[in-house]
């Protein structure tokens, strides 16, 4: 298959934009690997022991993003056995709003009936739409565990962690808490903004002619792009967004072009060759 003249720039941290970048090459569209969000283990652990111990109190856990799950698995103490059991009938309900972050607790050997996120018919993967699936098994004194990363962020499995208009993760929140329930939270993961190195710069550089195509599923992920090059015009850049709020934060930061994926890897796809 012949690589179209379009390159996909990809945004999502580490493993996550090197496991998008397989997918979409699979299409025949040239991407690389550009991570804007550096992933790190948190120093104090503490509260995630206490989380694990706490852990069957829960009626269920909301993981933001596939980091989410895997540094918060990374840490279950040996003595804290598995709740998630082909037998388990009362194990927690656990919640995410994307594929990435379903298939990482599917990995850590969590069976799909225990697992809700948005339809399949869903327009974007958010709290909103998570929260159509999830609303009927909210009721007073229903405890839930929210496991993120140490700062606010928009992605493409978690937009149930941004804040911008009242909407994400404090969103949610507010329904669960509105229909008594009880939510905590607990930092899994820290996010940290990436170490530029001098091909990185020149990416970037050449990205505002036009020839590339930004790959955004985090608006934290723009954000530390734009601080990293303060003053600079994108104008002649192109991006391609996965949720409406990011495809707005593109557009005010100055991209010239921005198209809006729906959710999928063929709509994805489509949309970084509607801007070639």
């Amino acid at each position: 298959m012949v690589a179209h003249a379009v390159r996909a720039i990809v945004t999502r941290p580490g493993q996550e934009a090197t496991a998008w970048v397989a997918q979409i090459e699979q299409r025949g569209i040239s991407a690389l690997a550009l991570p804007m969000i550096d992933i790190v283990a948190v120093t104090d652990r503490t509260p995630l022991a206490k989380a694990w111990k706490d852990v069957a109190q829960y009626d269920a856990l909301m993981f933001v993003s596939s980091n989410a799950v895997s540094h918060f698995f990374a840490t279950r103490p040996t003595e804290v056995p598995s709740l998630w059991g082909e037998a388990a009938n009362k194990a927690p309900r656990v919640w995410v709003t994307g594929p990435g972050s379903r298939a990482a607790l599917l990995a850590q050997g969590v069976p799909a009936r225990h697992i809700d996120m948005p339809a399949p018919t869903s327009q974007s993967l958010d709290s909103e739409a998570l929260w159509l699936q999830v609303e009927p098994q909210i009721q007073a004194g229903t405890r839930i565990l929210i496991v993120r990363g140490d700062k606010a962020s928009e992605s493409a499995d978690a937009i149930a962690t941004a804040s911008t208009n009242g909407q994400g993760r404090d969103w949610l929140a507010v329904q669960l808490q509105a229909r008594g329930a009880q939510v905590d939270y607990v930092v899994a993961y820290a996010r940290r903004p990436p170490q530029w190195t001098a091909e990185q710069l020149a990416i970037v550089e050449k990205s505002l002619q036009g020839h590339d195509v930004w790959v955004w599923s985090s608006a934290e992920a723009l954000s530390n792009l734009l601080a990293a090059f303060p003053g600079q015009t994108w104008a002649g850049a192109k991006a391609v967004a996965t949720h409406a709020r990011i495809a707005q934060a593109a557009r005010l930061a100055g991209f010239g072009k921005v198209a809006l994926a729906r959710p999928g890897l063929a709509a994805l796809c489509a949309s970084i060759e509607s801007l070639a």
